[in-house]
């Protein structure tokens, strides 16, 4: 009998050793899975045995030029199905692949499941039932260039979920790939080493390791197999195999560590421990990986999935993580073996140690690489103690730029009671970086490097950035934000980021804001209208007020507390106005005359006939929102935008326009044609944290000529 088992991309040699240990005969491996062949006692034994596996499929037919639907029906309908269910049984269909003709997975499963019912009801004139949750028999097809193979699930649900990790962090890392990991790390060479993971997580690797240590066949107390179901199923023969796989357990003295550092997350690693009966076996401890001591007298192995993008939020945690880690085991760690799976090279390089191998694996979706390092003198002598080691020297230069530009402000940040504020605007052109400061937080804008900058060294660069903002600024790396203004390529512009709803609240000039430094590009309060916000509090009083293209509403909580009379909001995102409404109560707002509309600005504007006057008026640079008819440009479209403002705009008021553009010209002819007149502002509306890039915003008084 020939099968298939399934696993993931980069474990296939490993699966292919395991099932020869096991005594099946291997006839073909491809990417994902490895064919062999065993009779059904073996390939029980495989389903209970296997570490790497995620799925075994017995393999009825395969079958060339199979693709069409007419072709398809025949296969299925010529095939003895009574030798694996009855009429009485329920089944289920799964199909994979597509071509010009079968471009439909699922209309493929059925033409397979017509099949299937019209030839038991030609044999036996019964028609089994589909049940598609938990059928009594899976059939699996697979359609590929040459035609189409038909398989039997033999194993039913995924090997690799072994029963006992029902907690579990961010991105968990699979079963089988643990396996991989530590199999690929050497430990399994010698268990009475000490093995070590210093960011455990849900403590799958050290669960894993103590069952491999010990030879515990994984689906040993595992219930359900779908094999179990099938005719040739004999009770007696499986009951002789499981105890066979029981009596090969071991019992060697294991010495298994886990830290980390998230308290939630080490409880379900122990409550994973307990339901593996491993909790007198290894040892778990909150700690902190960025200030790692000796775990263990004798040197032995450290695996670990080292915290990532889809793990942790901040990049800053990343860079101070790796740097600390590389540090922690030179000085701890000496002639031990590491054996570390993360995303990022660049994060790898900040360990200083020299590679000694590595692995490309898959860990569900996400391409992963397991580095293996071999500490000893020589390895821990090729770079300094120093923690904080930079990648270029050149980088003290930024940090003593932070200081200085620190200093400079804490007069007028100290008199105008300003707690976020920008700190350094690209000051240094090789350091092209913008660092705002948020209380005891500070979020880092990277700007798109010149196109005859390295990738790498830009990187590392950024590195340096963060290490130094943290060092200099003594901000937690873990309230730090990392954001990249620059085009994203491909499909990353798609990628939506994991959110962690982490907000604070910021004071100025007696206004309190929420701002969500981690969550979006922008954090709801753009600091360099600081001072236009002030002056819509000086002259809002017992004004109507308008706040358009409004984000978060920033400016109307300072006409509000300025005494305007009425107040319009509109944005058109559900969100800002909620967000909106929140500052609102943060400074304690309430008034019937104080409005929220959700709307486009631009139709809104096309309609509106009330009479403002004061209106604040910062559109985007552009836009080409789907909930937008056309495209708008600042540039081309400001002079239109405001012959629609001017209807609005009392006799006695003033419009506040502002935009980001940068080389901005406003058409001054445009504007006497429509009868207004404007007054530029812009150097009056930047505030010392900003005087250094002048060109950070434009802003005009614009009022009836």
């Amino acid at each position: 009998m020939q099968f298939i088992a399934l696993t993931s991309i980069g474990i296939e040699n490993l699966l292919v050793d395991e099932l020869t240990e096991l005594g099946a005969t291997v006839s073909k491996q491809t990417v994902g899975s490895v064919r062999f062949e065993a009779d059904s006692l073996l390939a029980q034994k495989v389903c209970l045995s296997t570490r790497f596996a995620t799925r075994v499929l017995m393999l009825i037919e395969e079958k060339e030029g199979v693709d069409d639907k007419n072709s398809l029906y025949n296969f299925a309908r010529s095939q003895p199905w009574q030798e694996w269910f009855g009429p009485t049984q329920t089944f289920a269909v799964d199909f994979n692949g597509t071509n010009d003709s079968l471009k439909n997975t699922q209309f493929s499963g059925l033409v397979i499941k017509d099949a299937i019912v019209d030839y038991f009801n030609d044999l036996y004139e019964q028609r089994p039932n589909v049940d598609k949750q938990d059928a009594n028999v899976r059939v699996v097809a697979r359609l590929n260039r040459y035609g189409v193979s038909m398989y039997i699930d033999y194993s039913g649900p995924r090997l690799s979920e072994r029963g006992y990790r029902q907690g579990q962090g961010k991105a968990p890392i699979k079963e089988h790939l643990a396996a991989a990991l530590i199999k690929r790390s050497g430990w399994l060479e010698n268990v009475k080493q000490p093995l070590f993971d210093p960011c455990c997580g849900a403590g799958t690797i050290l669960i894993e390791a103590a069952g491999m240590a010990r030879n515990e066949a994984p689906g040993l107390f595992r219930e359900g197999f779908a094999f179990e179901r099938l005719p040739s199923f004999r009770a007696a023969k499986f009951k002789e195999l499981k105890e066979e796989l029981l009596a090969n357990i071991t019992d060697p003295k294991l010495w298994l560590i886990g830290h980390d550092y998230d308290e939630q997350v080490l409880s379900k690693a122990i409550d994973n421990a307990k339901r593996a009966e491993l909790d007198d076996v290894i040892k778990f401890k909150q700690s902190d990986a960025t200030k790692l001591t000796a775990v263990a007298k004798l040197p032995g192995v450290v695996i670990s999935n080292l915290p990532y993008g889809e793990r942790i939020g901040s990049m800053a945690e990343l860079v101070d993580l790796h740097r600390n880690l590389g540090v922690g085991f030179k000085k701890h760690f000496n002639h031990w073996k590491l054996a570390l799976l993360g995303m990022d090279e660049s994060l790898f390089k900040l360990l200083k140690l020299v590679r000694l191998k590595r692995y490309k694996f898959k860990n569900g979706p996400l391409d992963v690489e397991l580095n293996l390092y071999q500490l000893d003198d020589k390895q821990v002598s090729l770079t300094t103690d120093d923690k904080k080691a930079l990648n270029f020297e050149g980088s003290t230069s930024f940090a003593n730029r932070l200081k200085k530009n620190k200093q400079g402000l804490k007069n007028w940040l100290k008199q105008n009671k300003i707690d976020a504020y920008r700190v350094y605007e690209a000051d240094i052109p090789e350091y092209n970086v913008a660092v705002d400061i948020y209380g005891d937080s500070a979020v880092i804008f990277e700007y798109a490097a010149p196109k005859e900058i390295d990738e790498k060294t830009s990187e590392k660069r950024l590195q340096d950035v963060i290490s130094l903002t943290a060092q200099q600024l003594e901000i937690s790396p873990e309230n730090i934000a990392v954001k990249v203004r620059k085009k994203q390529k491909g499909e990353d512009q798609y990628t939506a980021m994991s959110k962690q709803n982490r907000t604070m609240v910021v004071e100025e000039f007696g206004a309190k804001f929420k701002v969500n430094l981690f969550d979006y590009l922008d954090t709801g309060l753009f600091l360099d209208h600081r001072l236009m916000r002030r002056y819509i509090q000086e002259n809002a009083k017992d004004k109507r007020f308008l706040n358009l293209f409004s984000y978060t509403g920033t400016a109307s909580v300072h006409a509000a507390l300025g005494g305007a009379k009425a107040i319009t909001t509109v944005d058109l995102s559900k969100t800002y106005l909620k967000w909106g409404q929140d500052n609102f109560d943060l400074n304690g707002i309430s008034n019937t005359r104080y409005r929220f509309e959700q709307a486009d600005c631009l139709k809104w504007l096309e309609h509106a006939t009330a009479q403002y006057d004061l209106i604040f008026l910062d559109p985007p640079t552009f836009s080409n929102s789907k909930r937008m008819k056309d495209a708008f440009d600042v540039q081309s479209d400001h002079i239109k935008l405001l012959t629609w403002v001017k209807k609005i705009l009392s006799p006695s008021g003033t419009l506040i326009f502002s935009n980001n553009k940068r080389g901005f010209v406003i058409d001054e002819v445009g504007l006497i044609g429509l009868g207004l007149k404007a007054v530029n502002i812009s150097d009056k509306t930047l505030s010392p944290d900003f005087k250094r890039n002048k060109k950070i915003h434009n802003s005009w008084l614009i009022t009836h000529g």
